[in-house]
């Protein structure tokens, strides 16, 4: 599976985004996805999952309320959608599939390139 982020960019604190991550291989759909983010100086953390069918979700408890994540499985696709952003979710956004633990980014087998999320007035 290959895994190609993107929709990150410029926005003003309060404002949106939806940040989308299109993977390639049929394996996808069986797949359990996720978001992590690093901000400069820190480590990669846990943004949220989506189990494979999108019955399960979880997010962390920084994003709980603005943050929603979704997929298509028909266009092999996951999305994050980022709302009332603030200055602190200011970070490199990375999708992520096939782990062990949701919650362990070394779990992950597969990790997309990054986008860049920006929260600035």
């Amino acid at each position: 599976v290959q895994l190609q982020a993107s929709g990150g960019g410029l926005v003003q604190p309060g404002g949106s985004l939806r940040l989308s991550c299109t993977a390639s291989g049929a394996r996808f759909r069986i797949d359990i996805m996720g978001w992590y983010r690093q901000a400069p100086g820190k480590e990669r953390s846990f943004v949220a999952a989506i189990s494979s069918d999108g019955g399960f979700t979880d997010y962390a408890v920084s994003v709980k309320g603005r943050f929603t994540i979704s997929r298509v499985n028909a266009e092999n696709t996951a999305y994050l959608q980022m709302n009332s952003l603030k200055p602190e979710d200011t970070a490199v956004y990375y999708c992520a599939a096939g782990p062990t633990n949701v919650y362990v980014a070394t779990s992950y087998v597969y990790w997309g390139q990054g986008t860049l999320v920006t929260v600035s007035s």
